[in-house]
Formats: C-alpha cells, structure tokens, sequence
C-alpha cells in the first residue's frame, strides 16, 4: 500500500458548520477565486461590476456603461458579461429571456432581442446572430433584428411532449446536452427531432396545487421501447429543412454532430442500441444523403462516443478525434480526404479533455492524467511530431481557458496543498505568471482542520490499484477507536478521489470529522479515467465488482487498529445510493447504518441508454439483471438504514425505492424512509443544508 499524507494544523477554535461548507455562508469559506475570461487574446478578469484587462488593470466594460446604451437600467452582472468576437469590441449578455450584444467603444446596441417567456433551449450563434429555441414542442429561430421564423410545425403543443424538436436527446447521454447546432457560418441549423409517442410514460404527481396533479415523464425502461430520433438541417436563407437519410435501425443512437467547416457536410457518430458497434458517417448538408461511413468501432462489450470532432483550424481536412479504441482514451487526427487516422497520444493514461489548438505552433492542447490518475493536468502537443510539453504545475487538478489563437491559457488548478491558483501561461513554453495564490481560507477563518490522506490499495481481483481518501476525526488519537463511514459513489462516468484540495474533499466529510468520525472514500473498478479495461470490468453485472473491491476497502479498514470494526456505515447518492443498500444487504454482518440516497434498486426499473450500456437488455441477461437486483436481498438486511428520494426524481424514479420498500414489507424487515416533495434527483440551496442535517442525524442517532 502507498500512502501520501496532508497533514494540517488542528490548532484552530472552531468547527464547521453545515452553513458553512454547503449554505449561505459557504462563500466566505472557500478559497478565494478570480474570475477569468478572454475578449480574443486579451486575459480578463471579471466582477460583479466590470471586466478589467488583467495585464494594465484598465477597465474594459462596466455595468454602468452598459445600462447607458439602453433605454432602462437592469440588474446586470459583469459575471455574465461574453466577448463573442475575438477581434471586435463587442460585450453579450443574457437575462433571463432577454439577450443584449453592445460595442463597448461606440456605446451603440448591436442586438437586443427577447424571447417569448416560454422559450427554452436558447442556442445564439455570433457568426449570423441567430438564436434558436423551442416553444410548446417546436422550434424557431430569431434574427437579431427580431425576425422570427418557425422551422417545425407537427411538435407536440398539447403538453404531451409526444413530438420535440430543438431538444437534447438520448436522455443526455453521449456526450449530448443539447437539440441545435448551428454551422460555422450561422446559415444552417442541424437539430434533433425526437419522437418518445411509443415510450411508456412514468407518472409522476405533483403535490402543491389545491387538487394534486398528475403529469407524465416519458421513460424508456431497459429492454422496452425507446424513442425514435431524426436529424434535420434548416436554412435561414431558403427557409427549407432537409432530412438527414439515416440508416440502421429507428431506435439507433445519432450523438456528436460535427460540422464541416465549409458547411456542406455534416458528420454523426452513429451507434446501434447494442452500443457495440459505432460508424462515423458524412452527410451532405444539401441533400441529406450519405456520402460515406469514415470509420467504424466495434468492441464486444460497448463503444462510447462522447464527443465531436475537432477540425484543425488551419486545415479543414483534417479534424481530432477522441476514442478508446486502444483501451483508453486518447486523441487521433483524422485525415477526412483519404479517411486515414494517426494515433496522436499513447500509454497507459487517459485524454480528459480536449482544449483547443495554437494555431502559430500548429499544436493541440488538453487535458490528461499521465503522471498520477488522480491529477488532470495541461499538455500542448505539436501536430509536427515530437513530445507533450507540460503547461504549468504537474500536480492538482487544472481547468483552463484558451486564448483566441491558442497561445495563452488562464489555468485555474488546486492541488493536495493549495487551495486555488490562477496563471496565465505560454502554451508554447508552459511556462507564465501567477495571478492569484490563495490563502487556506480555512485556517483563516480559525477552524480546526481534519489530518486528510491519500493512498492505494489493491482490487479484490489482487492486482489492480485503487485511490482512497481517509479524513481522520477532529483531534485524531491513534490509541482510540473511532465510528467510521464509506463515501462511495461507483458508478461510471464519475470518480471521487482526486489530487485538489485537501484531495477532493466534500464538505460533508469535513462535517462529519468534526462530529468523530473517520471518513473513507475509494475509486472501485468501474469509475472514470483509469482506462477501457478498468471501466468495463462491472460489464452486465453492475454492483458485483464494484462491491467486492469496496470490501477490499473495508479489510484495510479493519486492518487498522484505530478503525472500530463494529461500527462501520456506508452512505452514497444515485450509483451510490444503490451500492449502499447492496453494501448493506450484501454484508449485513459489516455494516451497522446505511443512508442510501436516490438508489437503482433493480437495473430493469432504469433508462435504456445507460442501462442497457453496462447490463444488455433483461431479455438478453437475465441471469445478470437478476443477481444485481436488490429486491430479492431484502430479507437480509439487519442495520439501521434510511432511503432518501426526491418525491419526483426523473432519473431514479421513485418505483426503485417503492419497490423495495414492498419487498421489506413483505420480507419483514425495517427500513426507515424520508423524501423531498417537488424535488428531482438531487437537492439544492437550503434543501441541500437540510439533507445533509438528516443524514448526519441518522448516523448520530444510529452509528456513534
């Protein structure tokens, strides 16, 4: 096992709140922050009330000078304040339906265009000034003189939300977080048109009106029908939309549409439902034909396309990719006149993100774990050939953004030791200036500290290393033994170990170190960014593996002579609300208290297009769905465990936690229940406060 330790003082006088790290107050305890933009090359910091040139401190715009150029004064942040054209002197911003583009030189109003109020899904485009939304089912676009059109007429105005155009599809899934993607120029718009009339329709019922309500949620359940999904393109100029002529099936998936820069091809990832074999396909913007497939990825278990492709400004042949066709997930360039790919990254790490490109060096800049899988750090990598060059620190987790040629990054980073700092760097050289390194605001503020480590150990399976986080009570004394709670999430796409500060700490766990508890928090095998082979271990058995090196967890746990070995509780959200109901009914001699919130309860209760990624269909894996289904363990359960859904929750609909309820009844056994009304899948503001109150009191009541 290797163990790295952040050891911080304990000297302070007092202790954290839950205001303090998730409430109100949680503004004034956090490090401090600048906030960052480009207006082209120039770095920007903003504020509530101006945008300052970060290199002479002279003010660029402020709110006061805009509310000048329009007829009424409003409650502008400066915080909201876009520079959508690199080389022109021209601020945007948005309130509420309401958009405003002003010359900050000039002081004259470029646009200023309001949307009906019950417009949703705005998508402006600075290169023509069109916005696009969606009104009651159909979608329109505006001109920024105001000139409207309407680009669909058979979406679904009765509230059935049957027929949607202009929308995110596939259940944001892919990548997909959005229904229109205008082309370079601004004259055409691709967009979804979604079709969910033959899903099944999950009720849901709102409690607040006199007489409570019924509305419908259109949830395609694993292994039932999904929605239907067509890709067409508009033209502002002709006022004509072509369909794309889509091969496969009808419940095919159509994610990551990508642009030509000439506008006149349009590429799609294209995945069958089986999610095992992916075709990059070229469509004619003109027709709507296909012109051909560019590539094609098969795996046994599934592919996962989540994003789109990256055209080399200085030439609009070629184009990035990012796939995990050699086991993790790295960037390619694709030659698009010979269909040719170069593998442009390699090794044993992964490609977090894409950034951009200089286009002076002919280099691609982006995210990646290369040196620990905890960290995410800034690379440039010339397209001539040679190594990654290192921007800035190689330790913490980096975000940044590119200057418009690419030749500078604001890069905001915090690592195990420093609680935030912001550089502006040279993408050529890594190398710049600092412009903020905060102070640990917590010290500042006189808390006491909880001693934070990080380490490894092995997978059940032996071999394979796994990231924890320990956070060890408030005046920590090895002689004593301590209640201990697992943090655990799982699932994929997420990870909750990582090397910012105090090594991801959640506000939550400092909380709780304050109340005497040990907290312990591990990356199982089938989280994020470890790699193809890592991720696809929970492969048609969601919950097996996962729970098996969570118990390799906990025989470390037991190893320590400080960890009370009878007081042990689990608590997790969503993936991890069900591996803590697992965890507890799974090893019901191990753990005392459990607060699962939001679970998946039984896999076939959950949407097609995660779903059936990593369990297949029940038709195709019954066997699998059957042993991960928790329904059947809950004769087993012993300790004291509490659920907490929200009453309408859109993702893990309450028949998951209903269901199990029923069968406790009908096993007799005691779980205890608590739910928000009105609330989704998770809770915000003073309802997230509230939340995190109740599961504290449960292990207080239950644990300690």
């Amino acid at each position: 096992m290797v163990m790295m330790a952040l050891c911080v003082s304990v000297s302070a006088q007092k202790d954290f709140t839950l205001d303090d790290l998730m409430g109100s107050n949680a503004y004034n305890v956090y490090p401090k922050n600048l906030y960052t933009t480009w207006w082209g090359n120039v770095p920007c910091e903003t504020t509530p009330d101006e945008v300052k040139n970060l290199l002479t401190g002279e003010t660029l715009v402020s709110v006061e000078q805009f509310n000048k150029c329009l007829p009424e004064k409003a409650a502008y942040s400066a915080h909201n304040f876009q520079f959508p054209y690199p080389d022109q002197p021209i601020v945007q911003t948005e309130k509420g339906n309401r958009r405003v583009l002003v010359n900050f030189k000039t002081g004259l109003v470029v646009a200023d265009v309001t949307l009906p109020q019950e417009a949703r899904n705005a998508d402006f485009c600075p290169a023509s000034q069109y916005t696009a939304f969606t009104l009651q089912g159909n979608l329109y676009v505006i001109s920024a003189k105001g000139e409207q059109q309407q680009v669909s007429h058979d979406g679904s105005t009765d509230g059935s939300e049957n027929i949607l155009y202009g929308t995110s599809v596939h259940r944001d899934e892919f990548g997909i977080y959005k229904g229109t993607f205008w082309s370079p120029d601004g004259q055409q718009l691709a967009f979804y048109r979604l079709d969910q009339s033959m899903v099944p329709s999950y009720p849901q019922v709102d409690i607040f009106p006199r007489i409570s309500q019924v509305y419908v949620d259109h949830y395609p359940m694993a292994g039932e029908k999904s929605h239907e999904v067509k890709v067409g393109i508009y033209d502002v100029r002709t006022q004509r939309t072509v369909w794309l002529e889509l091969e496969g099936a009808a419940d095919d998936y159509h994610t990551n549409l990508s642009w030509a820069p000439d506008g006149r091809t349009l590429y799609v990832f294209e995945l069958n439902r089986d999610q095992n074999d992916m075709r990059l396909v070229a469509y004619s913007t003109e027709t709507g034909k296909k012109l051909r497939t560019v590539l094609q990825e098969r795996d046994e278990k599934y592919v996962e396309p989540c994003n789109p492709l990256s055209f080399l400004p200085w030439d609009d042949t070629k184009a990035v990719m990012q796939s995990q066709r050699d086991g993790y997930n790295h960037l390619y360039l694709l030659d698009l006149k010979n269909d040719q790919v170069t593998q442009l990254t390699r090794g044993e790490w992964v490609v977090q993100d894409l950034v951009g490109f200089n286009t002076k060096t002919r280099s691609v800049i982006y995210l990646g774990n290369e040196s620990d899988p905890r960290r995410r750090c800034v690379y440039s990598l010339s397209l001539k050939g040679g190594k990654p060059v290192l921007i800035g620190e190689e330790d913490g987790v980096h975000s940044v953004k590119l200057s418009a040629d690419g030749q500078q990054v604001l890069d905001t980073y915090s690592s195990p030791t420093i609680p935030r700092s912001v550089n502006l760097l040279s993408t050529k050289t890594g190398k710049g200036k600092n412009l903020l390194l905060a102070p640990d605001s917590w010290k500042e503020n006189g808390f006491r500290i909880p001693e934070i480590t990080s380490g490894s150990i092995k997978a059940d399976d032996g071999t394979t290393d796994l990231y924890y986080r320990m956070v060890k009570p408030i005046g920590f004394d090895p002689q004593k033994k301590y209640p201990t709670i697992i943090y655990v999430y799982g699932g994929p796409h997420a990870h909750n170990v990582q090397a910012s500060w105090h090594w991801g700490l959640r506000g939550w766990e400092a909380y709780m170190a304050t109340k005497g508890y040990l907290m312990f928090i591990l990356d199982n095998r089938g989280s994020e960014w470890r790699g193809k082979a890592f991720e696809q271990a929970t492969f048609r058995q969601l919950g097996e593996v996962e729970m098996r090196d969570q118990m390799s967890g906990v025989a470390y746990l037991k190893s320590l002579p400080y960890v009370d070995a009878d007081r042990i509780g689990v608590h997790g959200w969503s993936f991890g609300g069900f591996m803590t109901t697992n965890l507890m009914c799974s090893h019901p001699e191990t753990f005392k208290v459990g607060v699962a919130g939001g679970p998946v309860i039984d896999w076939k209760y959950y949407e097609v297009m995660y779903g059936e990624r990593y369990m297949d269909t029940p038709q195709a894996n019954p066997e699998g769905y059957a042993k991960t289904s928790l329904l059947h363990k809950a004769k087993n359960l012993k300790g004291r465990l509490q659920i907490i859904y929200g009453h309408n929750d859109p993702t893990c609909v309450p028949q998951h936690t209903l269901s199990f309820l029923n069968a406790c009844i009908d096993a007799g056994t005691q779980p205890d229940l608590f739910t928000y009304p009105g609330e989704g899948h998770n809770m915000r503001g003073i309802k997230q406060v509230h939340l995190h109150e109740r599961i504290t009191r449960y292990f207080e009541d239950y644990l300690k």
